[in-house]
């Protein structure tokens, strides 16, 4: 009988560029199982866009997207609101050029009182519209968030 080592390495232990082939390429999805530093290796290793926020200290819904806007380095000029994000997300970024795909990572998504469930969810709406953008374009765009 030939028997084989048990690894305790997961998937998400494998090659940067596999763990991304494993997650659907346009998708707004819990980031579970996956660490933050393991999506970054992986845009990286694929020559995708990082972008991430960690939005522990944000409260309101102005917060979330001040936040978010300059983590991302979005223009001065964004008008931080949720139809500038989608814009941001999509048109500024699609004018600039062939893009090689996105992982974005939104960590710590508040859950107070000022900025609620449905503020939450109408925030990742916007970024399902951008994964839909993308897709139609055939980039990928994952994102990944967690909750506080």
């Amino acid at each position: 009988m030939i028997t084989m080592p048990v690894s305790d390495a997961s998937p998400n232990d494998a090659d940067p560029a596999v763990l991304l082939k494993s997650v659907r390429p346009n998708i707004v999805q819990s980031i579970r199982a996956y660490r933050v530093a393991q999506l970054q290796d992986a845009a990286e290793t694929t020559g995708q866009h990082f972008l991430y926020a960690n939005l522990a200290e944000a409260n309101t819904k102005q917060e979330v997207l001040e936040t978010i806007a300059r983590s991302f380095l979005f223009p001065k000029h964004f008008g931080k609101n949720l139809d500038a994000l989608h814009d941001c997300l999509t048109d500024v970024v699609h004018s600039g050029g062939p893009q090689p795909g996105f992982v974005v990572v939104l960590e710590q998504l508040p859950a107070t009182q000022r900025f609620d469930k449905e503020a939450r969810e109408t925030l990742l709406d916007v970024f399902r519209d951008a994964a839909d953008f993308w897709a139609e374009r055939g980039i990928a765009f994952r994102v990944f968030y967690s909750f506080l």
